[in-house]
């Protein structure tokens, strides 16, 4: 939020520079992002007055002008459409500096002699407007410095704002918080009932009484909207950093940055019936104030009379009922919308306005009425008019209701680490508007004031004693206790392992959203429902993810689209899978690869990875995690169905491995064959603890073995077997040749094993071996129907 500083000093005036004030709202939790002067450096800038304008005797677009500038009466030689006989404006004489060191000299233009310039506002560094003269109130006292007569003596102060501090989303918010960080008291302005002078009123009906709980409407009739708006209304807004409309606009946008209530004018002759604030209907259409046209979705809070929307609640107006110069009674509307039932509903348009920006964080639920008889006397004040009654729809079970909370001294002390008067304390809550209820023993019971939704908890009552006694005066202790080490379990590897081991394998790792696109994730995952977001970023990132592929597949066609053939990407995170009506967050390890298996050179030639590329890699992490990891063919829908493995630690499975299904593959828009593996990380980094195991001085004994088996049994399952009857001197089993071909038979293939032994404490003799080798031999003809290949 933008401010100037001389405004909030109206409010509040510590005796304090500039830089020590931004320094101490600063330190009081509203950071500033900087300041700077409301206009640009010049001098010898003065009020002129125009007194006579004739055409230029050799130029159409330029006009000589007789200026009245204090002592004398000079000749200036203007261009601008908007110069006139009696306009009063910026007159900067000869010798004046303007920004940029800009020298003004006399000179001739078209042989006419000029002594100074008349001057618009981005001349002056005032705004970036260059569209004509800025014009200057009819009573602004000729030969003034402009300096002085603006009051451009001033900084805009630029505030950044927590989203839990609305209340400071005004000048009245803000002196509260200067007030009671020096101790000073808040000089409001006084603000009476404006009575009513006749007796038209507007009904208004709350038919979503839970988003609209208070509904506040005026009729001001005869008003004059040509009339222009003061100049000190203007320059306020100015340096606020809102632009100057009309009276009706203006008034508005004053009354809501200096008190924080949002106001909206609706034209009178524009609204048939009554006020009628309800959710949108289906299919409704509603031009905005910007000229465009929107789609209002139901769950949308807008404000209609009896037969049509009249504006989108809390964020902007129609454009048929807007004000204009032409409207002669206006409808004042102030108002307190539930900040839940507008979240999001602005960004859902591709909007945002300040009137959004506060109801989203909530705004003040007792001041629609103050806000709406400051407005009305400003609006009197400037273009007359006849106020009537105000009308008050209200549903009270749905207004908020200020919560008790309980500060204990010990627990405000042992946070802050220091012992704080219980005067100071006492002073500070009663500082900052809460109603001290109680005092008892070492705790005080308070309610927070109707701006101050934010402060809900214990913790927030000590946050606000700390920073308004200052974070600088607490002292700084050194933390004491007596730490020990977490216990972990020894066979527990840590996630750095795993990425260590990818890394080392020519993956990169990627960090993707949480958030994801919901048609990517159906064709990935089409099996689990996505968790939809309330008030999702865009589109696109709509939905949590119940598989990292969604994020993973999405970087691979980003890397892809700028020429990049070879990718290797892996990721560990979260994915989200809704399990009755709680939402289990489980840990994953994801990975996906494209292109060649290895990087480009000259020793090299250019192979794709395939599927046992990549099942190797995970066997060596498995080896490496000190896990046993079971392949077994399965199906996926995502997934090749002759490329696709199901992995099992025992019997519970832990993930999947395969090639992308040509089908989704289309529809992804990826190219060339696409590797990807997902697996459930807290099972796999559960391994075993290390040991030391002596190496046998003893030979090595080998026996190699041929077998015929059905095409469709897994080496697994023949690993299983051999591993199961070899005895425990088992040291190896290799399968070194594959053979399939028409001597074996249809759906026949041959496999040749090496079995190794050995003892660590003597040689093995051959009748072990031969034992030893033959169970081997009967498990694989009765567990597999095997034969030995002769």
């Amino acid at each position: 939020m933008k401010f100037s500083e001389k405004w909030l000093r109206e409010w509040a005036n510590p005796a304090s520079d500039t830089q020590t004030l931004v320094d101490q709202i600063t330190m009081a939790g509203l950071e500033v992002d900087g300041f700077e002067p409301v206009a640009g450096e010049f001098s010898g800038v003065i009020v002129g007055e125009v007194l006579k304008v004739e055409p230029h005797p050799d130029a159409d677009k330029l006009r000589v002008c007789q200026v009245a500038g204090g002592a004398e009466v000079v000749q200036v030689v203007c261009g601008a459409p908007n110069v006139r006989e009696g306009l009063k404006v910026p007159f900067a004489t000869v010798g004046a500096v303007l920004p940029g060191d800009f020298r003004i000299k006399a000179a001739k233009l078209r042989g006419q002699p000029s002594n100074g310039m008349l001057c618009a506002e981005a001349e002056l560094g005032l705004s970036e407007s260059n569209e004509g003269l800025m014009e200057l109130p009819a009573d602004a006292t000729v030969g003034q410095d402009l300096a002085d007569y603006l009051g451009l003596n001033d900084v805009t102060i630029d505030v950044d704002l927590t989203p839990n501090r609305a209340d400071c989303l005004s000048i009245r918010g803000l002196a509260r918080e200067v007030g009671v960080l020096n101790g000073l008291n808040v000089c409001e302005p006084a603000i009476e009932p404006v009575p009513a002078t006749h007796q038209d009123v507007v009904s208004v009906a709350l038919e979503a009484p839970a988003a609209c709980p208070r509904y506040l409407g005026r009729i001001v009739r005869n008003v004059d909207l040509s009339a222009p708006t003061p100049l000190w209304m203007v320059e306020k807004l100015r340096r606020s950093g809102v632009r100057s409309i009309d009276a009706a606009v203006d008034v508005t946008n004053y009354v809501m940055l200096e008190l924080g209530q949002p106001l909206h004018a609706f034209d009178r002759a524009e609204i048939e019936g009554g006020i009628v604030v309800r959710m949108a209907q289906p299919e409704e259409e509603l031009v905005l104030l910007d000229g465009q046209t929107v789609k209002l979705t139901a769950d949308t809070l807008v404000i209609a009379d009896h037969s049509k929307a009249l504006a989108i609640a809390g964020v902007m107006g129609g454009e048929h009922s807007g004000v204009s110069e032409k409207t002669r009674d206006i409808v004042l509307e102030s108002a307190w919308f539930e900040p839940i039932a507008l979240a999001g509903k602005a960004r859902h348009y591709s909007l945002h306005t300040d009137a959004s920006h506060r109801f989203e964080r909530g705004v003040d639920y007792q001041l629609a009425r103050t806000a709406m008889e400051r407005a009305t006397r400003l609006l009197l004040d400037i273009t007359g008019g006849e106020p009537g009654e105000i009308v008050e729809a209200i549903s009270e079970a749905h207004l908020p209701k200020a919560p008790q909370v309980t500060v204990r001294a010990g627990r405000l002390n042992a946070v802050l680490g220091m012992d704080i008067e219980r005067e100071r304390v006492d002073d500070i809550l009663a500082g900052l508007g809460l109603e001290i209820i109680s005092r008892e023993g070492e705790a005080w019971t308070v309610r927070g004031p109707s701006y101050r939704p934010d402060i809900s908890i214990e913790e927030d009552l000590i946050e606000e004693v700390g920073r308004v006694y200052g974070y600088n005066n607490l002292p700084v202790t050194q933390p004491t206790g007596s730490l020990t080490m977490r216990p972990k379990a020894e066979a527990l590897r840590p996630v750095a392992a795993v990425q260590n081991y990818f890394v080392s394998c020519g993956y990169q790792e990627a960090i993707t959203y949480s958030f994801v696109d919901p048609k990517i994730q159906e064709i990935l995952d089409p099996q689990r429902e996505g968790i939809a977001l309330a008030n999702p970023i865009s589109a696109d990132l709509a939905v949590m993810r119940t598989t990292l592929w969604s994020g993973l597949v999405k970087t691979l066609g980003y890397n892809q689209n700028r020429q990049q053939s070879r990718v290797r990407l892996f990721e560990t995170g979260l994915r989200f899978v809704r399990e009755g009506d709680r939402i289990d967050q489980q840990p994953m390890l994801a990975g996906i690869v494209a292109g060649s298996q290895l990087s480009e050179n000259w020793a090299n030639g250019r192979r794709d990875a395939d599927f046992y590329d990549v099942k190797g890699e995970l066997e060596s992490l498995f080896q490496l995690l000190g896990v046993n990891i079971r392949f077994a063919a399965g199906s996926h829908p995502a997934l090749h169905p002759g490329q696709t493995a199901q992995l099992f630690l025992e019997d519970q499975p832990v993930g999947w491995l395969g090639a992308m299904h040509p089908l989704v593959q289309k529809k992804l828009d990826v190219d060339g064959t696409i590797l990807m593996f997902e697996l459930f990380l807290n099972p796999i980094l559960s391994g075993y603890v290390p040991n030391f195991k002596e190496f046998s001085k003893f030979p090595e004994v080998r026996r190699d073995l041929a077998i015929i088996i059905g095409n469709e049994i897994a080496f697994a399952d023949v690993d299983r077997v051999v591993r199961n009857n070899a005895g425990n001197r088992l040291t190896a089993l290799r399968a070194f040749d594959v053979y399939e071909g028409e001597k074996l038979g249809e759906g026949k293939r041959s496999l040749a094993l090496s079995l190794f032994w050995q003892h660590p404490e003597r040689t093995l003799n051959d009748d072990e071996v031969h034992e030893l080798f033959d169970g081997v031999v009967s498990a694989l003809q009765k567990e597999l129907e095997a034969t030995l290949r002769s």
